[in-house]
Parts: C-alpha cells; sequence; structure tokens
C-alpha cells in the first residue's frame, strides 16, 4: 500500500498521474477535502480524509500503508508542525518507508523556506524510520509569471543577479518522487535534485528575446525593491517578503547544485529552458 499526501496539489496529481503510467495499483490518496478531489479516485486510487490540523484523521489514513510520499505543505509557518503531525502518525501506522519531498540544499541554505524543511528532515531522522529526502530544486513554472511580465512590460525583473538556478519542471520532480517511492532501493538517503543545464535569469531573459524577436533585458533589483515590485503585482506581502529573500538567496548560489542525482533516477534530461520558454510564451 503506496500513500502521499498532498494528492490534490499541483504535484500530487503529476505524482499520482506518473504512477498510474508505471501500471503501479493500491495508492491511497490524502487530501484534506475528498469531495473537492473527487475527479482522482479511479480503481487504483483510493481517496482518504487527512487534515494536517485533526492528527485522528492522519492516524486513519495511514492504517495499514507501508510507503508514504511526503509532499511538503504550503502553508508557510505551520508546516513543521504539520508535517511532524504526519511523520509521528506514519510511527504510529508502521509505515516502512518514507520520501519526503524538501529545498534544495536545506542544510547550508539561507532561505526562510528553508528552516520548517531542515526541522522535517531532522524529524524523520529522528523517527527512526527509513526515508530518503529529495530535496527539490526551484519548479521552472515559478517563473511562468516572469514571462507574462516580460512579454507584457518589456523585462524580466528578479533579484537573483547572476546566481544560477538549477531549475526543473513539476513533471520532472513528480516521476523522480513516484520513482523513489516505488523502487527496491528503500535504505535511507539524500538526493540534490536540480534540472540542468542551470540558468540565470539573465538567460531567461535572453532566451525569450531568442524566441519572439524582442529585446527583454534583466533587470536585477534590490532585495527590499524586489518586494515592493511583487507587492505592486499583487502579491501579498508576507509572501512577496519570501520571494524576495528567496531571490537574494539564489544570487548567493542557494538555487543551484552540481548533482546529478536527477537525471540519475529519471534517467533522462530535465525540461530544458529552451522547452519551457517556448510553452511559456506560446
Amino acid at each position: 500500500m503506496l500513500a502521499l499526501t498532498g494528492a490534490n496539489g499541483q504535484l500530487g496529481r503529476l505524482v499520482l498521474q506518473s504512477l498510474a503510467d508505471r501500471h503501479i495499483k493500491d495508492v491511497r490518496a490524502l487530501v484534506r477535502s475528498p469531495d473537492k478531489a473527487a475527479d482522482l479516485a479511479s480503481d487504483t486510487v483510493t481517496l482518504v480524509e487527512a487534515d494536517y490540523d485533526r492528527p485522528e484523521t492522519l492516524d486513519a489514513a495511514l492504517e495499514g500503508v507501508d510507503r508514504l510520499l511526503l509532499i511538503s505543505g504550503s502553508a508557510i509557518g505551520q508546516r513543521t508542525r504539520q508535517h511532524l503531525a504526519v511523520i509521528d502518525a506514519a510511527k504510529k501506522a508502521g509505515v516502512a518507508f518514507i520520501v519526503y519531498t524538501s529545498l534544495i540544499n536545506t542544510v547550508s541554505s539561507p532561505m526562510i523556506l528553508a528552516q520548517e524543511h531542515e526541522a522535517t528532515e531532522a524529524a524523520l531522522k529522528a523517527s527512526g524510520i527509513a526515508h530518503v529526502i529529495l530535496r527539490n530544486g526551484w519548479y521552472v513554472e515559478n517563473y511562468a509569471g516572469a514571462v507574462d511580465a516580460a512579454l507584457a512590460h518589456g523585462a524580466v525583473v528578479g533579484g537573483s543577479g547572476d546566481g544560477l538556478i538549477s531549475a526543473a519542471s513539476r513533471k520532472d520532480y513528480a516521476e523522480a518522487a513516484a520513482i523513489t517511492l516505488t523502487g527496491d532501493d528503500t535504505s535511507t538517503r539524500i538526493h540534490e535534485l536540480g534540472g540542468a543545464p542551470a540558468f540565470t535569469l539573465a538567460e531567461l531573459a535572453a532566451e525569450i528575446s531568442s524566441q519572439t524577436g524582442r529585446d527583454i533585458p534583466f533587470q536585477n533589483l534590490p532585495q527590499a525593491d524586489y518586494a515592493k515590485v511583487l507587492v505592486a503585482a499583487g502579491l501579498p506581502q508576507g509572501f512577496a517578503d519570501i520571494l524576495a529573500d528567496s531571490g537574494a538567496a539564489a544570487a548567493n548560489g542557494a538555487l543551484y547544485t552540481a548533482s546529478t542525482d536527477f537525471e540519475d533516477i529519471i534517467g533522462h534530461p530535465t525540461l530544458s529552458l529552451k522547452a519551457f520558454v517556448s510553452s511559456a510564451v506560446s
């Protein structure tokens, strides 16, 4: 019996598709509101309510589960508590193997986002459960909005300077998670996952320019100024501050890895910058 949390999220849905492509049966999809995820149910996928804030639902959801994919939650500031609740329930249920989607360079990263992932990794280590930590890099889809803004306003705006970003598609990360969850190797280990080749936002701007025939420069901004731009674009102040913090950290290499773990796991190159931009501009 396999299970995954956050099954109704963007990554979770892609993991379910990857498992289906591999003809994996007996999958339990853990969701907060089963009525809002009814389309996920199938002959091979069972929907189960699992609310991080109601531990009793976690106990029931994980009963009989052998392997669990713990997809990190989206409630920034609440994730350590929520993830620990899942790990505690998994231990009580006798789950033998957990795969966790963490953040690239977690231990060395200065990013605000790294803190909750580091705490979760420590909890997994303390649990005694065999586990794999997939330290996921940035989703290339995070830059879809930047492409739209560049086409509308004539520039890619960010705060990552010349920092290299090892981004890949959600589909790539979902495939790595599905393969790891179902593979023969259930030893405890850590994989740094980042797309290759890495790129800078100046290279993103150059690729947009090349594909559109327009002159689209990259405008690098100080962290505070970039946060203001994000707020002006409609993001809440707290989230804008986190993204600006991530950009500043990326300028110093926080979103880059030279690891080849990703391609080693999935057996093919990750989505290229050229292919992403082609999809985004069209």
